[in-house]
């Protein structure tokens, strides 16, 4: 078994919740790449971060958390910035975030320090996220999609709060199809694909993704389960398990991270029914994380999996 590439952000989110009855903000390390990066690390696969990180006591705890979960760091850099902030307050099926911190500390990761020995021996590179919206880390991704020589795995994770109108949402939409044309494996939600593309059925996305390039596409529906549209069938639907959520923060991550981690042990399935177990299993991490209190911390190992769900 190699190892993947997780490219994105790391920052810290400040998630809504109360403690004796009054509204306050938890504070958790997160970033949807990072929590990636976390996923696979606990469900056994070797992985590394590359991203830039803050030059303050948040971006130290970052890298001890990283360290501690045996997330490499050998890819990530620091730069002259104060770690920035999600606020995340819950008010919907998915937690809506506000970003603090002028320049962003991950927006700050140049082309030319990708380590490109790093990605070129990667067997999986993802890339994704809010980094996307960055000239200066999309370019970085840029560099690092072309010079891998394994599977490439994309998640738009697209934050509206994020997006400044009709012409950065078309910008996004271009870079979210250059991506897709080249990816091995494209993830993205249900929130997701009515932001890109509104009004489209999720069947219609998934098929659209693939027609670009993408050679399978999963579109998650939160408690309805997942979509997959492989090559040469129809999309298809797996149910999620039933469980009882408390926290949906970084459940679609850890998505990515089981298929991520899967696509390690065992390459790409052979067949589509493949990939539908492959998704099964993800929805039942998913699920997992949804029991528990979000982000980084709620990623499962694999033993934590099936104590709960069997199998």
């Amino acid at each position: 078994m190699g190892y993947a590439v997780v490219l994105g952000e790391a920052l810290v989110d400040l998630l809504d919740t109360e403690c004796a009855g009054v509204p306050v903000y938890r504070q958790a390390i997160g970033g949807g790449p990072l929590n990636v990066a976390v996923g696979i690390a606990r469900l056994g696969g070797a992985v590394q971060f590359v991203g830039s990180f803050g030059d303050d006591v948040l971006a130290d705890r970052i890298r001890d958390f990283l360290t501690v979960e045996q997330v490499g760091l050998v890819g990530a850099v620091t730069v002259a910035a104060p770690t920035t902030l999600a606020v995340a307050t819950l008010a919907g099926a998915e937690p809506d975030f506000r970003f603090y911190g002028e320049p962003p500390s991950y927006s700050m990761l140049d082309p030319d320090q990708v380590d490109v020995s790093l990605i070129d021996e990667a067997d999986v590179v993802y890339c994704g996220s809010i980094v996307l919206l960055s000239p200066a880390t999309l370019a970085a991704a840029r560099r690092a999609w072309s010079l891998t020589r394994g599977l490439r795995v994309f998640d738009p994770n697209v934050r509206p709060r994020l997006l400044d109108g009709a012409a950065a949402l078309s910008g996004l939409r271009a870079v979210v199809a250059e991506f897709a044309a080249g990816a091995h494996l494209v993830k993205l939600s249900a929130a997701d694909a009515e932001l890109l593309y509104p009004g489209e059925p999720v069947e219609s996305v998934a098929v659209y993704l693939r027609e670009l390039g993408a050679a399978t596409v999963v579109l998650t529906l939160g408690a309805a389960g997942a979509l997959v549209a492989a090559a040469g069938t129809d999309p298809v639907r797996v149910p999620a398990p039933k469980v009882e959520a408390v926290d949906a923060t970084g459940a679609g991550d850890s998505v990515m991270a089981a298929l991520v981690a899967d696509l390690l042990t065992g390459g790409e399935p052979l067949e589509p029914a493949g990939w539908r177990d492959r998704v099964a299993f993800a929805l039942r991490v998913a699920g997992l994380v949804c029991e528990r209190p979000g982000g980084a911390v709620a990623m499962p190992t694999h033993a934590e999996v099936r104590q709960r769900f069997g199998g």
